[in-house]
């Protein structure tokens, strides 16, 4: 019985700058420190830097007048800016430089007037940053597109003024789908030069898929509040193979272990490797499977710098 790994799985560059700001700035201000919202969608990770000193918050207002702030890798809206301005909060942004990029597309379709068509989910908070970063006061709109029966549903008539965006996490094959639809129903919509969804949400799929080919089982280690780790569990089933979404080696259902011979293993871009080491600890020396393959991380070559005053 074998275990598997994904060579390209676990923290991002993005994830990997978030935590190690909130480190800095405890390091740096002292406990305890403010963070809107979790900082990464990874309970562990939020657990471990609870008990440096973070406070985690949803609303700025929570925050005492004056206090240190670092907002979450997933982007915050422009209101959230100016109240964080109004109570003068010492502000760190942890935003990942990938999500900014959105940002700014979204600011500058504004400044032109345009309809800006936003392919992501509700209520993700990144989704919710993007479309606060969206000035209506020129004229134009912004629309969620959550999957294409939403944008059948659209209907603007000069298509040479919009354009679409999309959340970074999303499925890469179903949000072509979409972008294909919005381009052959408004031919001149305008697009990113270069794609949104981010270069660790591709390289984990991809790597998912072809883990998937040579797997009965796949276990996903993330939580699920997070998005990219969600669309991993999603991308296995849909290759066929029984799947399932675990935060730590405790949430593993040892009933599905039943009569599986090859289990693929791998963890979203907010999980920590140390949960990875720990289930194939617990599948090896429990469970009678040996660990087969490739076992280190593929080095994807990416890193993003510290804010300065961080650095």
């Amino acid at each position: 019985m074998e275990i598997k790994l994904a060579n390209t799985r676990g923290f991002c560059a993005g994830v990997d700058r978030a935590i190690e700001i909130v480190k800095k700035v405890i390091e740096i201000h002292g406990a305890p420190v403010y963070v809107k919202h979790e900082v990464v969608h990874n309970k562990t990770v939020v657990e471990e830097l609870k008990k440096l000193g973070a406070i985690f918050v949803e609303d700025i207002e929570a925050i005492p007048e004056g206090e240190v702030v670092v907002y979450s890798a997933h982007g915050i809206s422009k209101a959230v800016e100016i109240e964080s301005e109004q109570r003068d909060l010492d502000v760190f942004d942890a935003t990942c430089p990938l999500v900014s990029k959105v940002h700014a597309e979204v600011i500058t379709y504004a400044k032109m007037g345009f309809d800006c068509l936003l392919i992501g989910h509700k209520n993700h908070p990144e989704v919710e940053g993007t479309m606060g970063q969206f000035d209506l006061s020129y004229g134009g709109s912004i629309t969620l597109i959550e999957d294409i029966a939403d944008a059948r549903k659209l209907k603007f008539d000069n298509s040479a003024n919009m354009a679409f965006v999309t959340q970074t996490t999303l499925s890469v094959d179903d949000t072509k789908e979409i972008k294909d639809f919005l381009l052959s129903k408004f031919p001149h919509i305008k697009g990113p030069k270069k794609d949104d969804i981010c270069y660790a949400t591709q390289n984990r799929q991809d790597a998912i898929k072809q883990l998937s080919l040579e797997s009965d089982l796949v276990l996903v280690i993330g939580s699920e509040n997070s998005s990219n780790s969600n669309r991993l569990k999603e991308l296995a089933e849909r290759s066929g193979v029984e799947a399932y979404l675990i935060d730590t080696i405790d949430d593993l259902c040892l009933d599905c272990l039943e009569g599986k011979s090859k289990i693929g293993l791998t963890s979203g871009a907010s999980a920590p490797e140390h949960l990875v080491t720990e289930v194939i600890e617990k599948l090896t020396a429990v469970h009678g499977f040996k660990l087969v393959g490739v076992k280190d991380r593929t080095d994807e070559g990416i890193s993003f710098r510290l804010p300065k005053g961080l650095r």
